[in-house]
């Protein structure tokens, strides 16, 4: 199938880009295209207008700040994995781009396209909701930080209005040596994950646990952080970390279900990958003790 009618822009700014979201109705903005043109193609979706923002340079790239390590929304996927800045300050995020699709669609989709499609498979989301990300979004009334935690507003929603686009994604790096670890299942190397997790830790001089992220993905609409369980791990020693209430607590999701996996199933993966995040995690801190 072919996608529908649609009128075509390519704004070359940001201003122009922001003029278009005010004045056109029932528009789309297509970044890498990874996910929006198949919808196209398969009539998922028919704006009226596709707005291209592929030149518009300062939409992309990596930066570090005082406010932490910004990405741009339209920096691509491969080089987000790529970056030296991303891979030692914020590794977990480049362990999740390596399970994102293949060189191919790593080379065309960008982190923004991918935080704003929100699929509840996609790693990069995961990774925001772990990391405490902050997302820099403008619009009419101006520019706005938008909290992860306000971020995802159901299945396929995030909290961008209509005449907002995203700009950037903002990130303040865990501390040095911190212990970070991702899973997931896919039915090959590449497939949207059927259910993900990931870990983080940071340990102070005597190996105890003070800080702990915990993120389950692929399983609810949304990523879920495990606040409880990230909770009931301060305090304890990295070598005697308990598992079974981290996994029982994934456990504890309510799972989609569709005509392929059932919720049970995923249950069952969410106990399973948080297990191995976790087990992960602790190693990498145990190794540089």
């Amino acid at each position: 199938m072919k996608a529908p009618p649609f009128q075509y822009h390519r704004p070359q700014t940001r201003e122009e880009l922001g003029a278009l979201l005010a004045s056109l109705d029932n528009a789309k903005i297509v970044a890498g295209g990874q996910s929006l043109m198949p919808m196209l193609n398969l009539r998922v979706l028919a704006p009226d207008h596709l707005i291209d923002i592929n030149r518009i340079p300062e939409l992309a790239g990596i930066r570090e700040t005082v406010d932490g390590i910004e990405i741009g929304a339209m920096s691509r996927q491969a080089d987000v994995l790529s970056s030296p800045i991303i891979r030692n300050q914020l590794p977990l995020l480049a362990r999740a781009l390596e399970h994102v699709g293949h060189i191919q669609t790593r080379s065309r989709g960008t982190i923004g396209g991918s935080c704003c499609h929100l699929d509840p498979s996609a790693e990069q989301p995961a990774i925001c909701a772990a990391l405490d990300a902050e997302f820099i979004a403008t619009g009419p009334n101006g520019r706005r930080v938008i909290a992860a935690a306000d971020w995802f507003h159901g299945l396929l929603q995030s909290a961008l209005d209509d005449q907002e686009f995203l700009e950037a994604l903002r990130f303040k790096p865990w501390a040095k040596g911190h212990g970070y670890g991702f899973a997931e299942y896919a039915r090959r190397h590449g497939d949207f994950a059927i259910a993900g997790a990931a870990a983080l830790l940071e340990v102070d001089g005597t190996s105890q646990i003070t800080r702990a992220a915990l993120v389950v993905f692929g399983v609810e609409s949304s990523p879920r952080r495990l606040h409880k369980a990230e909770a009931g791990l301060i305090g304890q020693m990295i070598r005697e970390v308990a598992v079974a209430p981290i996994v029982d607590a994934a456990r504890a999701l309510d799972p989609m279900e569709d005509a392929h996996v059932t919720a049970d199933y995923r249950r069952h993966l969410a106990g399973v990958l948080i297990g191995r995040a976790l087990r992960d995690t602790c190693s990498i801190l145990e190794r540089s003790q």
